[in-house]
């Protein structure tokens, strides 16, 4: 994998998620067909356009709290959004946000808003992993296109630069960490804010792939939390792959629905059925 430079137009952020108001609560969109993968939108734009939604039905401005569950991708082009308020409080808030296409839900999410303050600095980060020190310009520019030749339109747009030692995977040669560091960076330096970080934190390429490449993997589940308004410039970023529980027959009821999705009949029926037996030896009748 080597870096080049984009080669199609760039949509900003702050354009490709924008709303139009329709009616209380209801919203047209316009899914850009410039920010997905392999022709499918990215799961983190999408509940970034919710966000948005949620935040014009509150009265905090910022989304600190989002639970995604992905129903069905829809494809490039207009999309309904609507949002509910569920509650009104004084420094939060809780809606509901759906997302659909053609009458067919696709993305549903409970989001929490509140008012993050610009000039509050953390006061307590014992526990979180060691910042790197690598500076952005250090770091490698990932180019569009997987190790198996499938596009990546997205990367076209954004800036993902990988660290050194996160560049395996990308000549086969995964660290087996699981792990992934780097730097993200909006179309043309475009600053974040509350609503692109919940795009950030499913901009980056899956950390499986440190482990082993196995295509790009679809987002079923999404949560986001956000605890302040970012610094001007790229944020850096850390991914990193957990393990999951064997037993747990949700974990193979979803690697079923990945496995299907990606096009891999009996991989995928062969973890649904695994679910199935796991689900019924857990809670016999």
């Amino acid at each position: 994998m080597t870096v080049r430079a984009p080669s199609v137009g760039q949509f900003p952020f702050d354009e490709v998620s924008k709303l139009a108001a329709r009616g209380p609560g209801c919203f047209d969109a316009e899914v850009n067909s410039e920010w997905t993968i392999g022709g499918k939108p990215n799961g983190g734009y999408l509940l970034a356009m919710l966000g948005r939604a949620a935040a014009s039905v509150s009265a905090h401005a910022h989304v600190i709290a989002a639970s995604a569950h992905y129903l069905h991708s829809p494809d490039p082009g207009p999309v309904a959004i609507r949002a509910e308020l569920l509650r009104a409080g004084r420094s939060a808030s809780q809606i509901n946000a759906q997302m659909s296409q053609d009458g067919q839900a696709c993305v549903e999410a409970l989001l929490t808003t509140s008012q993050l303050d610009d000039a509050v600095a953390p006061y307590w980060d014992r526990g979180l992993p060691e910042m790197s020190q690598v500076a952005y310009g250090d770091c490698a520019r990932l180019i569009p296109h997987l190790p198996n030749g499938r596009r990546v339109a997205i990367m076209e747009q954004i800036e993902v630069r990988l660290e050194p030692g996160s560049m395996g995977f990308t000549t086969g040669h995964p660290s087996g960490r699981g792990e992934l560091r780097g730097w993200l960076a909006l179309p043309a330096n475009e600053a974040f804010d509350p609503t692109s970080l919940i795009f950030a934190v499913d901009a980056f390429p899956p950390a499986t792939f440190d482990i082993e490449f196995s295509g790009w993997v679809p987002t079923l589940e999404l949560t986001v939390y956000v605890r302040a308004i970012p610094a001007p410039g790229p944020v850096r970023v850390l991914q990193r792959a957990a393990t999951m529980d064997p037993n747990n027959p949700t974990t193979h009821h979803l690697l079923g629905q990945t496995y299907r999705d990606m096009g891999k009949k009996e991989e995928a029926e062969s973890e649904l059925k695994l679910a199935e037996e796991l689900q019924t030896r857990q809670n016999p009748r």
